[in-house]
C-alpha cells in the first residue's frame, strides 16, 4: 500500500510505514492472505505476478513466502518506499522486480494475475479507469486482479458515518485520536474515494469481468474480477 511518492518521501513517515495498515484497515492480515488464494485459484504454480502500489512491500512478502516459485514484478511511484520494500522482503527479493513509476513503468507481461492493494483511492477516477486498462492489457485472458480500498457510499450524510467509523477503528486500534481525526480531514479533502458501485463499474468498463465483493471492512471494500478475453 502507498500513497503519492511526495508523500512517502519522508523518512521518519517510510520508517512508521509497516505499523499502519494493521491499525487502520480492518483485518488487514486477512485481506492479504484473502487475495493470496484469490490469486492462487488460477495463478500457476510458477506464475507471474504483477503488484501495482508495492510500496513497503508487505503483500509482496506475503505473496512471495505462501508461493515459494511465484516471480513477482513490484511497481510503486515512491523510490524510498521501494527501499523499504527491497529491506522488507529480505532474501526474497531474489524472485522480485522492483520497478518505480505508475503502470507504465509495469512490463509488458503477460502475467498470470494482478493485485492492487490500498492504492486506487488515491488516483482520480479517469487516471484509475487507464490504470485498469493498463493492468487487463499486462494480463492473461481469464486471469484475476485483486484490488482493495476506501470505498463508500458518497452522499454528504453518508461520507461523514463512514469517514467516522475509520476513525473510530483507528483509535480503537491504538491510533492517537487527534491525529486520527487530522488522518480524516485529509482523506475527505484530498482522496478521490467512489461508492461500491462505481468502483464495479469501473472494473466492469476497463475489461474485467465476473467482478465480485469479496472484503468489506468498514470502509474498505474489496474485489476479485478477471481479465476479459478480448480486450
Amino acid at each position: 500500500m502507498t500513497q503519492p511518492s511526495d508523500v512517502y518521501s519522508d523518512p521518519q513517515t517510510v520508517a512508521k510505514y509497516a505499523e499502519g495498515p494493521p491499525r487502520l484497515v480492518p483485518g488487514f492480515a486477512d485481506l492479504q492472505r484473502m487475495t493470496t488464494l484469490l490469486l492462487a485459484e488460477r495463478a500457476p504454480p510458477n506464475a507471474q505476478i504483477l503488484v501495482l502500489g508495492a510500496g513497503g512491500g508487505l503483500e509482496l512478502k506475503v505473496f512471495a513466502e505462501a508461493h515459494p516459485d511465484w516471480q513477482l514484478t513490484g511497481v510503486d511511484p515512491s523510490a524510498e518506499m521501494l527501499e523499504l520494500a527491497e529491506a522488507t522482503l529480505g532474501p526474497l527479493i531474489s524472485r522480485v522486480r522492483l520497478h518505480e513509476g505508475l503502470i507504465d513503468v509495469a512490463p509488458e507481461g503477460p502475467f498470470d494475475a494482478a493485485a492492487c492493494l490500498l492504492t486506487l483511492h488515491f488516483v482520480q477516477p479517469e487516471e484509475r479507469a487507464r490504470t485498469l486498462r493498463e493492468i487487463r492489457r499486462r494480463l492473461k485472458p481469464g486471469a484475476p486482479l485483486v484490488v482493495a480500498h476506501f470505498s463508500f457510499p458518497q452522499s454528504e450524510a453518508e461520507r461523514a458515518v463512514w469517514l467516522s467509523r475509520y476513525v473510530s477503528f483507528a483509535v480503537a486500534s491504538g491510533v492517537d485520536p487527534d491525529k486520527a481525526a487530522n488522518a480524516r480531514n485529509a482523506i475527505n479533502a484530498q482522496l478521490p474515494i467512489l461508492a461500491p458501485e462505481q468502483d464495479e463499474a469501473l472494473l466492469r468498463d476497463n475489461g474485467f469481468t465476473d467482478v465480485s465483493l469479496f472484503y468489506a471492512g468498514f470502509s474498505f471494500r474489496g474485489w476479485v474480477a478477471y481479465a476479459g478475453e478480448s480486450w
